[in-house]
C-alpha cells in the first residue's frame, strides 16, 4: 500500500454521504488517497528513489538528489 516515507501518511477510509445529509441518507464507503510523488532524495548517505507526500516536500523534509 502507499505510504509516505516521511510522515507515513497512508490511504484513510470514510463514508460519502448525500447532499441531503439527513438521518436517513445513504452512504456508501471511500478512500481518501495521498498526493504521493517519487523523489531521488539522499537518505543515509545513499541516493534512493521513495515516495513522499507533497506536504512533507513543500516543508522542506526531504534533501533531493
Amino acid at each position: 500500500m502507499a505510504k509516505c516515507a516521511i510522515c507515513e501518511k497512508s490511504v484513510s477510509h470514510g463514508n460519502k454521504i448525500s447532499i441531503a445529509r439527513s438521518h436517513v441518507s445513504r452512504r456508501a464507503s471511500r478512500t481518501w488517497k495521498p498526493n504521493l510523488r517519487s523523489v531521488k532524495a539522499v537518505v543515509d548517505g545513499e541516493t534512493k528513489t521513495i515516495q513522499v507526500c507533497s506536504k512533507c516536500l513543500r516543508a522542506g523534509k526531504v534533501t533531493r538528489a
